[in-house]
């Protein structure tokens, strides 16, 4: 528990800049600036990432380190959607903790959870706020212990496991593969489904998809979730009772907005038998899919499902003459399309000074594209710069 004061100090000055709050750490001898300043920190780093947690005035606050990792609000509610609705609801153990944003999302499914860390001082501060939070008439218990440990003594039966393996190397780098995570889950995956009926494992979206199928053997969904159109996790859900069919299992492209989340499902072996049209011409309409659907590969189903040409092979982007307000990604309304002679830029180009230009397969970056077309970012005017089947190098004016 915190002093009175020191909670009064945090409260009067957690909007105030931490840089130079520090800096005037001499005005104010009788507070114990170390912990204030993390505290006002840790409360200004979750309130719009978790803002749930972050209304709570009672929560304690770890280092800079566990806040970085932790979920969002918006990721831990998604997950927590995954079991409630695939059911068996009795059991939940999170082996790898942390701060507890994703134990405390998803216990609300369940009618007993066990939350393990191995960093005693993180145990400490997630039973304080778990209490503070309250878990209704859930049982929660907090365990300081190792995950692996502790899962080898269990005789009964578990419904749900969960764990986030750590993705940062010794030197602080991140990590992509699963081998290269701590604890290693693929060395970890028979245990894991000996001890529970169902298994989510948290990833880094970075990670090589196609090679964390061929490691591990009882994958039955993967969730690509982006927030905002930025990939943010990977999770694998695993069941003993099933074996990886790595060709047939469903993939969910997962994007969630402040308004909607939009979703495409879709499988490997249905995008490779999968034939699609491409357009010889822009048709009204322009396409560019969801950061998950780019990371997921799901080009050719994609423009299937909803009826749509694509530009090139390798332009991912598509076209058509009807608006699909339902398209998950960004859809444009196409104004003008050029090639790239000197008379055509100058006159699609006259008294524009800013646009949104985004390259798609095409010999240049956005940074050369723009010092060659005197162009700064910004403004309402969209640019696509891309390649139209077969091999025509195009620029697509267009707007929201």
């Amino acid at each position: 528990m915190m002093e009175d004061d020191l909670k009064q100090f945090i409260n009067e000055h957690r909007n105030d800049d931490i840089r130079q709050l520090a800096l005037q750490a001499s005005r104010y001898p009788a507070i114990d600036m170390p912990t204030a300043l993390t505290q006002i920190a840790g409360w200004q780093a979750l309130r719009n990432k978790v803002p749930t947690w972050a209304a709570c005035d009672d929560l304690i606050y770890p280092p800079h380190l566990p806040l970085e990792q932790c979920s969002s609000e918006a990721t831990a509610s998604y997950k927590y959607g995954i079991v409630a609705k695939l059911g068996n609801h009795a059991s939940f153990v999170d082996l790898t903790g942390g701060f507890g944003i994703d134990c405390w999302f998803m216990s609300q499914a369940f009618q007993h959870t066990t939350y393990i860390e191995r960093q005693k001082e993180l145990a400490s501060i997630a039973l304080h706020n778990f209490h503070i939070l309250s878990a209704n008439n859930r049982q929660l218990d907090v365990v300081n212990d190792q995950s692996a440990d502790w899962l080898q003594q269990q005789q009964l039966p578990l419904d749900w496991l969960y764990i986030d393996p750590a993705r940062r190397d010794d030197h602080g780098g991140k990590t992509v593969a699963i081998s290269d995570c701590e604890p290693d889950v693929s060395k970890l995956e028979e245990l894991l489904v000996s001890k529970a009926s169902h298994v989510m494992i948290k990833l880094s979206p970075m990670l090589d998809l196609d090679l964390a199928l061929k490691q591990l053997k009882h994958v039955v969904e993967v969730h690509i979730v982006a927030v905002d159109n930025e990939c943010k996790e990977l999770l694998l859900i695993l069941n003993k009772e099933v074996a990886t069919n790595i060709e047939r299992t469903p993939i969910h492209c997962v994007n969630i907005k402040k308004d909607e989340t939009q979703q495409f499902v879709f499988s490997k072996i249905e995008e490779q038998q999968t034939t699609y049209d491409f357009a010889d011409q822009m048709g009204k309409y322009l396409y560019e899919p969801n950061a998950a659907i780019m990371k997921a590969g799901a080009f050719r189903s994609l423009a299937k499902h909803y009826s749509l040409h694509k530009l090139h092979p390798n332009s991912h982007l598509y076209t058509s003459d009807s608006a699909i307000p339902q398209f998950p990604g960004r859809m444009f309304q196409v104004e003008t399309v050029i090639g790239f002679g000197k008379k055509e830029l100058k006159s699609l180009l006259a008294g524009i000074t800013k646009v949104n230009l985004t390259v798609r397969n095409f010999p240049a970056s956005v940074a050369e594209l723009r010092k060659r077309l005197h162009l700064t970012e910004g403004g309402d005017i969209y640019l696509f710069a891309t390649t139209l089947y077969p091999e025509q190098k195009i620029l697509i004016k267009c707007k929201r």
